[in-house]
């Protein structure tokens, strides 16, 4: 399939969320399951590929006013869902480099791979930075520290603040296939845990790869049982539902959550583990 990007000279996974907010503005990017209304109906934050573009192009924008230099490392540790997927554009757009490590491998094992890769910073949620700011002589090299909620008793601005501002208009940082994009750790569930780099291209790669493989068309509806799967859903002009499921605990999902989901949604297409699809295949 051609690839008819509107912004060729740039090789960033970002670069296509931002042709579906131009193509499809008002289409549902990510729906985040929040609680249930007086029917017993499942009710979802969502966001369009246009609001999806632009707060993270605000974000991407507030990193740089920060002083962020491109290509620093910056640990992105927030629950599955618009936050998620918002910050992970935005930290694409401005060229930092995202580390993703998954939470289920255990305080001692996380720490562990954090302390090898010297996080220069880290986007996250309270109780991270609260073990981050006891810890700090672990990571002396944090110096660049977002809080994804309330904060408590350290510094450093929080997302709430980096978002209200003016759309300050697109930003793509003019990334090649080579400049590296994230490094994302492996399980450690065979092993001890390594941390992968991932270049632009490759993740680019990636998405086009899955996309002609499976037919994947804009206009479709996915549930990914994998975060990062929501990040390609975007690139991919599919919506992505997010499950309510802990998507470290793939074998203890609630297959009842996972079916109302498809049913709510009309789900056309779905990637999960293989302990998380059995789960349900059972049920």
């Amino acid at each position: 399939m051609a690839e008819h990007s509107l912004h060729a000279e740039t090789v960033n996974v970002a670069g296509r969320l931002v042709d579906m907010a131009r193509t499809r503005p008002e289409a549902i990017a990510v729906a985040e399951p929040l609680g249930y209304d007086d029917a017993g109906r499942r009710r979802y934050r969502q966001v369009t590929f246009r609001e999806l573009d632009e707060d993270s192009d605000r974000i991407a924008a507030a990193l740089a006013e920060l002083g962020i230099p491109r290509g620093t490392r910056l640990v992105l540790l927030v629950r599955p869902g618009i936050d998620f997927v918002s910050l992970m554009f935005a930290l694409l757009k401005a060229a930092m480099v995202t580390v993703l490590i998954d939470p289920g491998m255990g305080r001692r094992r996380l720490i562990g791979c954090l302390e090898q890769i010297e996080p220069e910073g880290f986007v996250a949620v309270p109780v991270v930075h609260a073990v981050r700011t006891i810890l700090r002589r672990r990571f002396g090299r944090a110096r660049y520290n977002i809080t994804v909620g309330r904060r408590w008793f350290w510094g450093g601005p929080t997302l709430a603040r980096l978002r209200r501002r003016p759309w300050p208009g697109t930003q793509l940082a003019p990334t090649g296939p080579d400049d590296p994009a994230a490094i994302i750790f492996t399980t450690g569930s065979t092993g001890p845990a390594k941390g992968v780099l991932y270049c632009h291209g490759t993740f680019d790669s990636q998405v086009a790869q899955i996309r002609d493989f499976y037919g994947i068309e804009p206009g479709g509806i996915d549930l990914p049982g994998f975060p990062m799967f929501g990040l390609f859903n975007c690139a991919m002009g599919t919506t992505a539902v997010i499950p309510d499921m802990n998507p470290t605990r793939p074998a203890r999902v609630d297959p009842v959550k996972i079916t109302e989901a498809i049913h709510q949604w009309d789900v056309t297409q779905m990637f999960g583990s293989p302990a998380m699809l059995n789960r349900l295949g059972r049920y």
